[in-house]
């Protein structure tokens, strides 16, 4: 968060550097004892370290300030200033699902996972998990056998892999997806780092899918922080007494998740249509002309898209705090010009 403060309040990384330190005590939130710890010197030198090693192994820097950033992402109030990214994976898929689970997944569990992997296939999906054991490397293999677009987020450096036994899983991923980290060269996988972690599954994409999970554990974490970003959470239901069923059923019975039987469901509360399937035509509206500013150009922006969109992506397109576009959606919905779908999308009336 110092670190977006500062690049905003200078305009640019390399302002930063070139600033005084008398003045980052003028940035919001930066005070004489953080002004004291900063070691620009040897900050550069360590950039300048890791900048060959990224060069070396054809990792991409993907700096919040790059079009190339996950947009979902960058909504997210505490997102990370940095990326690194290997592979060919597409940050800003139209269509992106994160899948959680438990390290100790049952067969049942795993056999769920390819499951729903397969039936998201025609859907055009980038499917997100963590690279752990358990449910996150089932998501990812089944990928790699459908030829599936997958992204492993890591809570190391990308010199290593934690667990080692995921390397070959990892290296085929690199051939139609890739690996995310914000972690730099060395950093070792401290239990710390993935919890941290959890937040970039959960942010990068339109929704998060828990198949399998115990009370307590990395995705009910993700679980909640996606419900904290306002995206869609879903879980599989399981029998009740089982250990690795425990974490979907409470995140059902306590509202933080919606109960999930089959992709045909979540396509229909995220509005998605099938890759090919034809598309009803959307007529073109005359604008109304008792709108406000704001209202006319959140009605602009969904006559010129074909599908509903996602407050996120409204957020993005309008550059309205959300509380504001909120207030704007709820006018226009009551004056019957748009309407609201599951999934917090929103479209015209026609």
């Amino acid at each position: 968060m110092l670190a977006k403060s500062m690049v905003s309040y200078f305009g640019g990384a390399e302002e930063v550097f070139k600033a005084p330190k008398a003045k980052w005590m003028k940035v919001p939130g930066i005070g004489e004892k953080t002004v004291e710890q900063m070691d620009m010197g040897a900050a550069l030198k360590r950039a300048e370290e890791e900048l060959k090693f990224v060069e070396k192994h054809h990792i991409d820097l993907v700096f919040y300030t790059d079009s190339k950033y996950p947009k979902r992402l960058k909504n997210c109030n505490d997102s990370p200033v940095l990326l690194y990214s290997k592979g060919n994976a597409d940050l800003n898929s139209q269509h992106i699902i994160s899948i959680v689970g438990t390290r100790n997944a049952t067969e049942y569990g795993k056999h769920l996972c390819r499951q729903l992997v397969e039936e998201l296939q025609p859907y055009n999906v980038l499917i997100v998990s963590g690279l752990a054991l358990g449910i996150d490397v089932a998501a990812h293999k089944e990928c790699v056998k459908l030829n599936m677009p997958t992204l492993g987020v890591l809570g190391h450096g990308l010199d290593r892999m934690y667990p080692a036994q995921n390397r070959p899983t990892a290296e085929k991923m690199l051939e139609n997806g890739g690996l995310l980290s914000e972690y730099p060269s060395g950093t070792i996988p401290d239990r710390e780092n993935f919890p941290q972690r959890n937040r970039i599954v959960a942010g990068i994409a339109d929704a998060t899918i828990v198949v399998e999970a115990s009370i307590k554990g990395g995705a009910l974490i993700t679980a909640e922080i996606a419900n904290s970003y306002n995206r869609d959470v879903f879980a599989f239901p399981g029998r009740i007494g089982d250990e690795y069923s425990e974490g979907c059923n409470f995140l059902i019975r306590n509202n933080k998740a919606a109960l999930l039987t089959s992709v045909a469901d979540l396509a229909y509360i995220l509005g998605w249509e099938k890759a090919g399937s034809s598309k009803p035509v959307i007529e073109q509206f005359v604008l109304p002309f008792d709108l406000s500013s704001d209202e006319r150009l959140i009605f602009e922006i969904l006559q010129q898209h074909k599908i509903p969109l996602a407050i996120d992506d409204l957020t993005i397109k309008t550059n309205m705090p959300t509380s504001k576009l909120a207030m704007n959606l709820l006018n226009l919905e009551m004056q019957g010009y748009i309407r609201s779908l599951p999934g917090k999308t929103y479209t015209l009336v026609h």
